[in-house]
């Protein structure tokens, strides 16, 4: 029934070694509601969700569901009490079917045995529910980012979650397709579940939620609010501890006369690009940008040798390239690439900071017989870490221990220790809170005035008006055309969005 509490949070308290992570947050969330989980990296959210969902005990205060004082003691009792949740990595099964995926925690028998065919029926309702049209028998590895987020939620409502917690639900998503989720969540909200939304989007947030709790330093600072007393500066004075002020970036020019550091030349690839044209010149930042799917990554994969270019030509530096791995991209052409994957591709989780950071200069710093000095190792991390304001309790600390936004500067960190000529950034700030993105934005601002020619790719068009200099537009693994950015939100935005869906389009 829509007004009933559902799930109360009073008090909460976890510690871990060195770090009380949620100190007293309390957290009261209703039916037929969104609620809003807000706060900067590090500011107790994830600890938060894992106890809600059973995977963290509380070492104090208590867990109230529908006014009966629970123990969450696994993920699993959490589900069968009522509790979902869609974290921002993907939980599935690639090799299995949507439907044995969706049914996969309450399978249907025969006779003791699993029965595949009767997993259709219920799969199939979940995803009506949803207003989705996906074939339950297809393969989840076969389904678009957006599509195996819809899958997770009809995941979410075969175990009849009446509480369903969201972790960053938009990260990967198109425009259309976040306003797509959005209304998946409002007839969720409608019929009588709670929507938990966490994400650092606060437009989004603001679009979509009626009541609001923020977290700052492992407190509860705003607590289960209606988000409509507020207004965005408000929400982000309470998350950083003091008033939003805008990013000061110091003045830029680039010379449109100098020869390019990058030139794709008519480029097609054997991922199905075809005809692509763009250059990159010192001391600019060059957008591309375009729906899920638009073929952006791919491209400047296949320029790091990732995949194999098929026609046209690539030229860096002024001269023809032919890459065929990352490695020779670095070494022969200076060119570093912050992936958009940081957990799986941008960092080792297991390893130090300081072997992140130096694992691409290992080469320049050994010495005989290959042997890496210790301290160079250590001098070089540690003037990193002081100019990126990388949060480390030490170098020895593993990265996997950091925060989702000081990972991205230790990605980051290790393509300037290799003194990159040209730096690509892919999804820059996916997942990272707004201080974070505010610094993000004046590192790759400031990188840029140096001279640095910069690549980005941002499926955030504000973020790409903020920095990009020109806007490449792709759809369908072709360039649309381009848009000089005189950072005129509304005016940029229109012509980005006009390219995208006007397929007539021509360079502007």
């Amino acid at each position: 029934m829509t007004g009933t509490v559902l799930l109360e949070c009073d008090d909460l308290v976890k510690v871990f070694p060195g770090v009380r992570a949620l100190d007293g947050v309390g957290l009261r969330l209703t039916a037929g509601t969104v609620h809003a989980l807000l706060g900067e990296n590090g500011a107790g959210k994830s600890t938060l969700i894992k106890v809600l969902t059973g995977v963290h005990s509380p070492d104090g205060g208590t867990l109230t569901w529908c006014g009966q004082q629970v123990q969450l003691r696994s993920p699993l009792e959490a589900t069968r009490t009522g509790i979902g949740v869609v974290h921002q990595e993907r939980n599935l099964i690639p090799g299995f079917s949507v439907a044995e995926n969706i049914t996969l925690q309450n399978p249907p028998s025969h006779r003791g045995l699993i029965d595949r065919e009767a997993m259709t029926a219920p799969a199939l309702a979940c995803l009506a529910e949803l207003g989705v049209a996906i074939d339950p028998h297809q393969h989840v590895r076969e389904l678009s980012v957006a599509q195996q987020q819809l899958v997770e939620i009809a995941k979410a409502l075969h175990t009849e979650s009446r509480v369903l917690l969201l972790d960053e639900p938009t990260a990967s998503l198109s425009p259309q397709e976040s306003e797509h989720l959005f209304e998946v969540i409002r007839r969720l909200a409608g019929r009588g579940a709670c929507v938990v939304f966490v994400s650092h989007k606060l437009e989004e947030v603001f679009a979509v939620c009626d009541t609001v709790t923020v977290l700052r330093d492992g407190k509860s600072v705003l607590e289960s609010a209606p988000l409509a007393e507020h207004t965005h500066d408000d929400i982000v004075g309470l998350m950083v501890g003091r008033a939003h002020t805008a990013t000061e970036l110091r003045p830029r020019t680039v010379d449109r006369s100098a020869v390019p550091t990058l030139v794709l030349d008519a480029v097609s690839t054997a991922g199905g690009h075809c005809d692509i044209s763009l250059e990159v010149r010192p001391g600019e930042i060059v957008g591309l940008y375009g729906l899920v799917g638009a073929g952006r990554s791919e491209l400047v994969k296949a320029v790091l040798g990732l995949d194999r270019v098929t026609g046209g030509e690539v030229r860096v530096h002024g001269r023809p390239a032919r890459i065929t791995s990352p490695r020779q991209a670095l070494h022969e052409f200076g060119i570093g690439y912050v992936t958009e994957n940081r957990k799986e591709e941008g960092v080792f989780l297991e390893q130090p900071v300081v072997r992140n950071i130096t694992v691409t200069v290992w080469q320049r710093l050994a010495k005989a017989f290959g042997f890496v000095s210790a301290r160079e190792e250590r001098d070089t991390a540690q003037d990193l870490v002081d100019r990126l304001g990388i949060r480390v309790s030490g170098l020895q600390q593993n990265a996997g221990e950091l925060s989702g936004g000081n990972q991205q500067k230790v990605s980051l960190a290790k393509w300037l220790a290799a003194d990159t000529r040209l730096l690509v950034i892919d999804e820059p700030t996916v997942g990272v809170d707004v201080r974070t993105k505010r610094a993000f934005h004046e590192l790759i601002w400031d990188l840029a005035a140096d001279g640095l020619p910069i690549l980005l790719i941002s499926s955030d068009l504000a973020e790409m008006v903020t920095l990009a200099d020109r806007i490449v537009v792709m759809t369908d693994h072709r360039v649309r055309g381009e848009v000089d950015n005189d950072r005129d939100y509304d005016r940029v935005s229109g012509r980005v969005i006009r390219l995208i869906h006007d397929r007539d389009a021509v360079r502007s």
